[in-house]
Parts: C-alpha cells; structure tokens; sequence
C-alpha cells in the first residue's frame, strides 16, 4: 500500500499538507478524519497516532504524526536536494538561524 494522509481538511495544518502533496505531484490516499465528528477520538485512529492529531502521514510501517515534518519527510525520499535550499536563504539574508530578526541592520 502507499502513502497515506490522514487529513481534514477543515483545518488548515492539514489544507496544506495536501495542497503540497498535490502540487509537487506525491501520490497519497486520502484518509478524511473528521475532527468536529470526533473521529480523531477513535481507537482506530489511536493506532496510527496515538497523541490523536492530524494531519498524520502513513507510509508503509512507517508513521509521521508531526505535521510541521510531514511534507519534508516526502519531499527528502523523492529529491534530497531541496531541504538545501532554507540553509541557502538564511546565508544570503546572513541570518544562522530561521529566527525572525529583532531588528534590521
């Protein structure tokens, strides 16, 4: 079986997951929870995240229930390269960290 994405899509953590997956073409099955039902409560669910949020990204035996690292976890497997790229923003602003400045010099 592949990807699967465990989303809904009332919640915007979980809109952009799939807008990303969508985009950068990453096939997935779509599995809808429905948070104002309470299907996040499930014991089903329980069993793919046990702290019972969403989104949550299941791939096999593996599962990624922290949603920030969701997107970048697919995007490394398809191409490595592109996780480069905030390193490469932040030295040419010449910030060390993703931190938002205090103030502009």
């Amino acid at each position: 079986m592949g990807l699967e994405l465990y989303l809904d899509l009332l919640s915007q953590p979980c809109r952009a997951i799939y807008i990303f997956a969508k985009k950068n073409g990453i096939p997935f099955q779509l599995r809808p929870v429905e948070l104002l039902k309470g299907q996040h409560y499930t014991d089903a669910f329980a069993q793919v995240n046990p702290l019972r949020k969403v989104p949550a990204l299941k791939d096999g035996d593996f599962t990624l229930a922290e949603r920030y690292w969701a997107p970048a976890a697919k995007s490394s497997k398809a191409d490595p390269g592109w996780l480069r790229g905030a390193s490469v923003w932040r030295l040419q602003l010449g910030r060390t960290s993703s931190r938002r400045p205090t103030r502009w010099s």
